[in-house]
């Protein structure tokens, strides 16, 4: 690995190192869900639940979509899930 792949590797892992990042990611696990339905999963203010969903998928963890008004959000792809998974796994054993 060179010097860029360790600095990136780093902020990835920086994103999935705030609990509430984690829970929405989490969140997202099954199926897709909109600012309103995170938020009330999580008991917390849609602001801050799109201020987390901003990073996210500017972070490439997250995408959108739109149907109407509303925005849809879910896991970008497996990867997210599978480091979720093994995350778990570990702390776990």
């Amino acid at each position: 690995m060179n010097q860029n792949e360790f600095e990136k590797l780093a902020e990835l892992f920086k994103i999935f190192g705030t609990p509430t990042r984690l829970q929405i990611m989490y969140a997202l696990v099954d199926k897709e869900k909109c600012v309103y339905d995170i938020a009330d999963e999580l008991g917390m203010s849609q602001s801050a639940i799109s201020h987390q969903l901003s990073i996210l998928k500017q972070s490439r963890l997250v995408k959108n979509r739109r149907d109407g008004k509303t925005i849809y959000y879910s896991l970008l792809d497996s990867h997210v899930l599978t480091i979720i998974a093994q995350g778990l796994e570990h702390i776990r054993e």
